[in-house]
């Protein structure tokens, strides 16, 4: 049976000033000619990235290699809470008195767990940058985790728990992760299951971050800050921090395997809009790609090419209209209220697919229009793809990435994500060229690769679909058979 869990991002704040000394060993470094990137490894094997020319405004954060894909059945539900239990009392530093220092940066921070990352991050005028990753540091390094921080931010979570459940847009695609990937790394609960909150002590906690929370698994990232200047940051606060000499899991063992199935969730209570329909919902997905595989930048390009959105565009006019699926669903069908691809990479495996609601009366006929819209786009015979589509996606691929790595946040996120996978950062202009030089014939392959059931990912078990369906029990029909009509999945 599947465990309730909570998908959530959480924000909070918090503070703690702790100057160490720089050790006797070199750091090594590695930076990329004509670029502003640079990246320092220090001898305990904490990395620190720097990019972007310093300015009036910086970015700062913290990148630990954890989230639920690592956790075993004793620590499941811990990295939620690591999230809620950030910018706390610390070191020397009571709650009250990290409130009043990170009100006094302004600026913006948070923390937010993923399931292959815990994130620590904040943006502040660039003549702040030390004060505040001071307190980065502190509610990384240094939480005190009382005993009443912990009940409280259960006490929580137990409440959002029952809210979350009542909104399908959030717990569905939780669900599906757990049916792709079932009991195992991707799919394992993102957040805290339910019946788990009360089990979870301090030594828990405690423990998690005594095996995560190491040197070796931290990278610190900065935007708009000079490189030395950061570099003796981070020896300040974390250069004592010793190598850890703490076994961790093998990298085989938590390799992310890919299963697929059927969940119907049936009629779930939902919160009722007022003058709005109640809905059916579903969402099915194949296996996708990893984050470093070559066809990444093709099924990104598919992803925007079909696109999608809501019935109504509230944007004005000609928000998202010329994608496919808005173009030949939502300004087609009336009973169908939202309708989107979406695509999950992650760092060996990933999920591609289509998210839809619509009226429950039309929810048998969805099936059939969806797998045609993605059985298009493995088409090369006339009428399928082309050169107008995918050109069209692919410029507005770059415009998006592009207007997106605007924000200092966003293009801190990138910098600390990739260096945390790959060890350095794949320039945004290399970016651009590997979307430009993607053919036609690029997309229908990766589309037939993916929605074929071929993504051949190291750990794949399964190439069916993955299907989530919650409504009146059935009233999406036999989606599985409609997708072999199409010839969609795996072949069996």
């Amino acid at each position: 049976m599947l465990r309730r869990a909570l998908p959530r991002i959480h924000s909070s704040g918090r503070s703690a000033v702790c100057t160490r000394r720089l050790f006797s060993s070199t750091p090594s470094e590695i930076s990329e000619p004509s670029s502003l990137f640079k990246v320092t490894t220090l001898p305990n094997g904490l990395r620190i990235a720097t990019d972007g020319p310093p300015g009036h405004f910086s970015a700062l954060g913290f990148y630990v290699d954890a989230g639920s894909r690592y956790e075993d059945p004793s620590l499941s539900g811990i990295s939620h809470l690591m999230d809620r239990l950030a910018f706390q009392s610390t070191r020397g530093i009571s709650a009250d008195q990290m409130e009043s220092r990170l009100g006094s940066l302004g600026g913006n921070y948070m923390c937010v767990s993923s399931r292959e990352s815990i994130i620590y991050q904040a943006a502040v005028f660039n003549h702040d940058v030390e004060a505040m990753f001071e307190v980065l540091s502190a509610t990384v390094r240094w939480p005190e985790i009382t005993e009443q921080e912990l009940q409280y931010q259960k006490e929580a979570a137990a409440y959002e728990i029952g809210e979350i459940w009542q909104k399908p847009e959030l717990i569905l695609p939780e669900l599906l992760h757990m049916t792709a990937f079932k009991d195992n790394t991707l799919g394992l609960p993102l957040l805290c299951p339910e019946e788990r909150l009360p089990q979870i002590t301090r030594t828990d906690v405690l423990r998690y971050r005594q095996q995560f929370y190491t040197p070796q698994r931290i990278v610190t990232a900065f935007v708009g800050v000079d490189h030395n200047y950061a570099v003796d940051l981070a020896v300040r606060q974390f250069g004592d921090l010793p190598r850890s000499t703490v076994t961790t899991t093998d990298n085989s063992d938590v390799v992310a395997r890919y299963s697929g199935g059927v969940v119907d969730m049936g009629e779930m209570p939902q919160q009722h809009v007022p003058n709005q329909p109640e809905l059916a919902h579903m969402l099915f997905a194949f296996e996708g790609l990893s984050i470093n595989d070559p066809d990444i930048y093709a099924l990104a390009t598919l992803q925007t090419l079909l696109g999608g959105g809501g019935s109504f565009s509230a944007g004005g006019p000609g928000k998202g209209m010329y994608s496919r699926l808005y173009t030949n669903v939502l300004n087609r069908y009336g009973f169908i209220e939202n309708c989107a691809a979406f695509n999950h990479s992650y760092t060996d495996s990933g999920l591609f697919g289509i998210t839809v609601s619509c009226l429950p009366s039309h929810a048998s006929l969805v099936a059939p229009i969806m797998c045609a819209q993605l059985a298009y786009c493995t088409s090369k015979m006339n009428g399928g793809l082309t050169r107008t589509d995918v050109t069209r996606a692919k410029n507005q691929l770059r415009s998006s990435l592009l207007m997106n790595l605007e924000s200092k946040m966003v293009e801190l996120e990138d910098v600390g994500r990739q260096v945390q996978v790959n060890g350095t950062r794949v320039p945004v202009s290399e970016m651009c060229d590997k979307i430009d030089r993607l053919t036609v014939d690029d997309i229908i392959n990766v589309a037939r690769r993916v929605l074929k059931g071929k993504a051949h990912n190291r750990g794949s078990q399964s190439g069916g679909p993955t299907v989530v369906m919650q409504g009146k029990q059935g009233v999406f029909g036999d989606v599985l058979n409609e997708c072999k009509k199409y010839d969609l999945g795996a072949r069996t």
